[in-house]
């Protein structure tokens, strides 16, 4: 049974993944800080999966205790690095926060790495990297662009970072899993998105203000070249983003990656507006919800969703649930964190 290291792993996108790693298996270790997760995820997994993860709690800006941890788990196949700080709106207000966090803690890692005899590495990326596309769908061919925040900077230096460190260490291989939007929640509603404070995304915003605690969901802009004016994106579930991590993760394992760097896009293929998305959760959830339209919100692209060509050939991966499949999901588990906290 390999052993797997998931930085980040009680975090949203972290949580599901361990989940299907576990169900595929595998012998899974968390590293997390809990700044943005809870150790409460910890009883989700182990009532979905029957088994309770390693965990450790560690602050990866701690590169003495990185190379510790390292040191004493010194069979580990395979690291998933999903722990980042990861607001666009937050990372505008501070930027040395995120670079910081993200790209110190992957420094860190990679230099662990690199001392293993073979290490196989899956990064958390973001479709931020392309910034505002000349073309849509984006394909992983598009051309990186000066990002639009410091949190999608963060994501291209990253990368940069892997590719670097994968030309110099042969035995290193990587893959840079560029996500679009996940949302949703685990079927049992044992593990969802549980946001520290005021959310930053759009679905945990909605299922709040739709369960009262929230007064309104601002829309940021009415007036962008879209269908009806209000930013497009891919809004992918995250059981189906956690499931292409282990695909990843066993390319990698196989040997079947074709070099040493490589990346995917993970997305539905098709982009929903910020309307359509409120439109989605109101059909599902029989609510009407309070939002109103506000002015636009630096940092934001008008338009994104992938082109998942790649990632459905090479990796023969595809999603399988829908946008409404999302929203209820996301919205049983908000029903389910509200009431089990009053």
């Amino acid at each position: 049974m390999d052993k797997i290291l998931v930085t980040g792993g009680l975090g949203f996108i972290g949580s599901h993944t361990v989940v299907e790693l576990q169900n595929e298996g595998f012998e899974v270790i968390i590293i997390d800080d809990l700044s943005n997760s809870s150790i409460n995820v910890l009883d989700g997994i182990t009532a979905i999966t029957g088994k309770t993860p390693i965990f450790e709690k560690l602050d990866l800006k701690d590169k003495a205790r990185v190379e510790s941890f390292f040191a004493k788990h010194d069979d580990i196949k395979g690291v998933i690095h999903f722990a980042a700080s990861k607001a666009v709106g937050e990372s505008v207000q501070e930027p040395l926060l995120y670079y910081e966090n993200n790209i110190a803690t992957l420094v860190y890692i990679l230099k662990e790495l690199k001392k293993m005899p073979e290490a196989n590495f899956i990064f958390s990326s973001s479709c931020t990297v392309y910034g505002q596309a000349d073309e849509l769908p984006i394909t992983e061919n598009a051309p990186v662009k000066k990002a639009e925040s410091p949190y999608g900077n963060t994501k291209q230096i990253g990368e940069e970072i892997i590719k670097d460190t994968c030309k110099i260490a042969p035995k290193l291989k990587a893959i840079s899993l560029r996500y679009f939007n996940p949302v949703g929640a685990h079927e049992s509603v044992n593990i969802g998105e549980l946001p520290i404070g005021v959310p930053q995304n759009l679905v945990p915003f909605i299922t709040q203000t739709a369960i009262g605690l929230r007064e309104q969901l601002s829309v940021f802009g009415d007036d962008y070249p879209t269908q009806d004016g209000t930013c497009v994106r891919d809004y992918i579930h995250v059981v189906d983003v956690a499931k292409a991590h282990v695909v990843a993760l066993e390319r990698l394992l196989k040997n079947e990656n074709k070099s040493n760097y490589e990346t995917f896009n993970l997305g539905t293929g098709k982009g929903s507006s910020v309307l359509e998305v409120i439109q989605s959760f109101e059909k599902v959830s029989g609510k009407k919800l309070n939002y109103k339209i506000v002015g636009r919100r630096e940092g934001d692209v008008i338009s994104a969703y992938a082109d998942t060509t790649k990632a459905n050939k090479e990796l023969g991966w595809k999603t399988k649930l829908s946008l409404d499949d999302a929203m209820l999901s996301a919205w049983k588990w908000e029903q389910k964190v509200r009431y089990s906290t009053e």
